[in-house]
Parts: C-alpha cells; sequence; structure tokens
C-alpha cells in the first residue's frame, strides 16, 4: 500500500467497521443481560393483566376479546390441553412448546421463555418470533383452567422503527465512507505539495511557494519547510559568493606574480627593476599567504565551540600586548594611543581573542590617517565585560555599516586591495566574538572615525 491517501482511507474504514463490529456485539450484551429480564418483566405483567381482565368477565367472547387484543399488537395462544389451543394475532414463525411447559402454565405456576431464550451473540431473542420466546401465565375463565402464552408482535410495534434505523445505519455507514474519502484528500493534499516541494528542492530550485493555510501540524510542516528552503538557497547563494570571492582574491595576486615571473624572464631589466619586481611578487606571495591562513581560521571557526580553549586570563595585559607588539605601526604614522585598561579578567580563548584585539587594533591604524588618535577603554561589571576601540579614521559610510562583518566584504575595495586587505579580518572577528557568547558593535561616521564595542560576558555569568 503505497500511497498514503489510500492508507489513510482503508485504515480509516477498517476501524469503522471494527467499531460498529464492537458497538453490536457490546450492545446485544446489554440486552442479554440488563434489558431481557426486564423485557420479560414487562411482558409478564402484559399477559396478566389480559389474562385477569378476561377472568374478571367471563361473559366476553374469548375468539372476539383475544382477537382484538392481538390487533392491538400481541401475538397469543391460548391452550386449555397439550394440541388444544388456539393463535390470535400475527402467527408465530415457530410454534413448537413443549407438552411439560404448557401442563405447568396451566398448573398456575409462570413460564418466562423470553429471559429464558437462548440466542447467539449476534441475535437479540427479543426479536425471535418462535412460541418459546413467550411469557406464559395461567388463565381461568368459567371453571376451566387455560395456559396463555403471551409476547408483542414487534413486526406491528417497531416494523417501521426497524426499516429507519436499517436506513439511517446504512446512509451513516456509506455518508461516512465518502465523507473520510473527501476529507483524507484534504489531509493528504498538502503533503503530496510538500512531496513535490522536496523533489525541488533535491534539484536545487528554491524558489517554492507552498499555499498551505492552516494552523495544524502539516501547516506548521509547511511553514518549516519553506524557512528550511529559504536558509538553503541563502546558503547556496553565500556559497556561490563565498566561491567566486576566493576565487577573485586568489586570482589577482596570482595574475600578478605570473606577469611579473614572466617580465622577470627579460634581459633588458635593470637591477633595481628586477628587485622592485621581485618585492611585488614576495608581496603578493605573503597576501596569499595570508588569505590562505585566514580561510583556514575560517573554517576551524565553523566548528563552533568545540575548537575553544577557555582559561581565565587577564583581559587588559593582552590588550597592552597586542599594542606594545604593534607599536612600529602606530609609531611610525605618529598616531596616539589613550588606553584606559584597568584590570579584567574573563574565561575565554586567549589565542582567539588576541586575534581580536589584533584585527581591530590594525584596523584602527590602517585608516586613520597621521597625527591622529585610537582609543581603547576596557570596563567590567558583575554581568559583562566592555571594550571600546575608537580611532579618529577615515570612517565608514552609513549604507556599509549593516555589512561590514560580512566575509570579503569591503567598504572600499579599491583602497582595501591597495593596502592588502582580504574582506575576512573583521568576519573573522565577529566569529570569535560571536563564540565567546558576545556581541560586537560599530559606529561610525565618515571622515570622523570608527568605534567597535565589544561586549564579553562576566566569568560568573552562565550560558
Amino acid at each position: 500500500m503505497k500511497s498514503l491517501y489510500l492508507r489513510i482511507v482503508i485504515t480509516t474504514i477498517f476501524v469503522m467497521i471494527l467499531s460498529f463490529i464492537i458497538s453490536f456485539v457490546g450492545s446485544n450484551l446489554y440486552y442479554q443481560h440488563l434489558l431481557k429480564p426486564y423485557n420479560d418483566q414487562k411482558i409478564t405483567a402484559m399477559a396478566k393483566s389480559i389474562s385477569t381482565f378476561y377472568g374478571q368477565n367471563p361473559e366476553l367472547d374469548p375468539e372476539s376479546y383475544f382477537s382484538h387484543v392481538g390487533e392491538l399488537g400481541y401475538q397469543m395462544y391460548l391452550v386449555q390441553a397439550p394440541e388444544q389451543g388456539s393463535f390470535y394475532g400475527a402467527p408465530f414463525r415457530e410454534t413448537e412448546l413443549s407438552d411439560e411447559v404448557v401442563q405447568s402454565v396451566i398448573r398456575g405456576e409462570e413460564y418466562h421463555g423470553v429471559s429464558k431464550f437462548t440466542t447467539g451473540p449476534f441475535v437479540t431473542g427479543f426479536f425471535d418470533n418462535a412460541l418459546i420466546n413467550t411469557v406464559g401465565v395461567p388463565l381461568q375463565a368459567a371453571g376451566q383452567d387455560y395456559a396463555l402464552f403471551v409476547r408483542p408482535n414487534v413486526g406491528v410495534l417497531f416494523g417501521e422503527l426497524r426499516i429507519f434505523f436499517a436506513v439511517l445505519v446504512v446512509l451513516s455507514v456509506l455518508l461516512s465512507i465518502l465523507f473520510v474519502v473527501i476529507s483524507t484528500r484534504y489531509i493528504v493534499d498538502p503533503i503530496v505539495k510538500l512531496t513535490e516541494a522536496t523533489k525541488m528542492l533535491a534539484q536545487g530550485k528554491y524558489g517554492i511557494r507552498l499555499e498551505v493555510k492552516r494552523r495544524d501540524e502539516i501547516g506548521k510542516l509547511a511553514g518549516t519547510f519553506m524557512q528550511m528552503a529559504k536558509s538553503l538557497q541563502q546558503l547556496d547563494q553565500m556559497r556561490q559568493e563565498f566561491v567566486s570571492n576566493v576565487s577573485h582574491e586568489i586570482q589577482s595576486p596570482l595574475a600578478s606574480i605570473q606577469g611579473f615571473s614572466h617580465t622577470l624572464q627579460s634581459a633588458n631589466l635593470t637591477e633595481e627593476q628586477k628587485k622592485r619586481y621581485l618585492a611585488i611578487i614576495e608581496s603578493e606571495s605573503r597576501r596569499m599567504s595570508q588569505l590562505g591562513k585566514q580561510l583556514l581560521m575560517l573554517a576551524s571557526l565553523d566548528k563552533e565551540e568545540s575548537i575553544l580553549d577557555k582559561r581565565m586570563f587577564d583581559v587588559s595585559d593582552q590588550i597592552r600586548q597586542v599594542m606594545f607588539m604593534l607599536e612600529w605601526s602606530w609609531r611610525e604614522k605618529e598616531l596616539a594611543v589613550e588606553l584606559d585598561l584597568p584590570p579584567a579578567c574573563i574565561a575565554g580563548d586567549d589565542k582567539l581573542l588576541q586575534q581580536v584585539w589584533i584585527n581591530l587594533a590594525t584596523n584602527s591604524i590602517k585608516y586613520t590617517e597621521p597625527g591622529g588618535t585610537i582609543s581603547i577603554r576596557l570596563r567590567q561589571t558583575e554581568a559583562e565585560c566592555r571594550v571600546d576601540i575608537e580611532d579618529t579614521g577615515i570612517g565608514i559610510a552609513e549604507s556599509d555599516l549593516p555589512y561590514i562583518f560580512n566575509r570579503f566584504y569591503r567598504a572600499d575595495r579599491a583602497r582595501d586591495r591597495k593596502e592588502g586587505s582580504s574582506g575576512l579580518g573583521l568576519a573573522i572577528t565577529h566569529k570569535i566574538v560571536d563564540l565567546h557568547h558576545g556581541r560586537i558593535e560599530a559606529v561610525s561616521e565618515l571622515g570622523k572615525g570608527t568605534t567597535f564595542r565589544i561586549t564579553l560576558p562576566s566569568p560568573l555569568t552562565k550560558h
């Protein structure tokens, strides 16, 4: 059974049939154990009433009296001696009755055939039109003893009702099956659409639109699927853009190396030209090496927290060491460096966080004009540790700020390429801060400078 639609339909119909069988058996058991004794008592009371009335009015013609009672909806058998009886009302389908029963009723005993009538599990004795399925009571008239056997004429009393219930049951079953077929299609149709959408997604077609306006589990599944398709589309676009950017970044230094290597093969170059060309080749090779290192670092950072080697250390001391290491760079441009770094211990990977300070400080030095100022301030509270790195450099345009942490993004591509930037430094910085459950923000204005604010959790903060 490959079709989910057929499986649901057949399963539902099977459940309906099984429920009907169980209900039918249960209702019959209820009749056999509870209703049958109650019906026997009611029929006994009716039979006694018929017998008493006739016994008190012996002048009534028995033939006429019992015929009229039979027409009211009863089946009766009046007998004075075995095989000497008369039937009134509708005929019995089975007329067998033992002589012992007849004699015992004539002697004054009661016969409760309704309560003692034996039936199978799927037959209710109340509808069995047999003489033994009656109630027998003694009757005395004109000094004679009789036995009167009575049962309701079910065909007269409940004939139309039985037809009504039969029609009701048949219509209920047919309509239930019809509604199951229709409703199952309503349930399965979104799943069919999801299946087709999954096939399209497997083929790399991400522009999928599912018109499933439902609030149940299937609607939630469709909504989640749409989000997944959108995420995969963005991931694919990022992958393509990443490959394109990496190819472009590698192609540029390779073209330079190839061109200047070819030029060096010429015999008409002076010694000074050869040194200059070799220096360019060395610079481009160093640029490719740096790009490779940064790509490897990004790949390792993408492994998330498994790469972190956290320990307690003084972040203020680490920032001082970084600025000391870069001293030749900022002194060469005659930059003023202002440090406000009180002691502050945090729990983190000191090697990765050192890379954060190097990247941000290097950017500040690179994009600050000679004679400018770089300020680094550190503040720590019970909840977090905050580091502000501010410069008076060229600044970043407001339109570029939302994208500066994207991989290979450069606000000024021409200047960055000249400076040897790959556009990966801030992406690496953002990833490292994110792995430490921190956040990084940038505030900048063209011509006035940039401030990077890094917020890291304090040691007692739980994650």
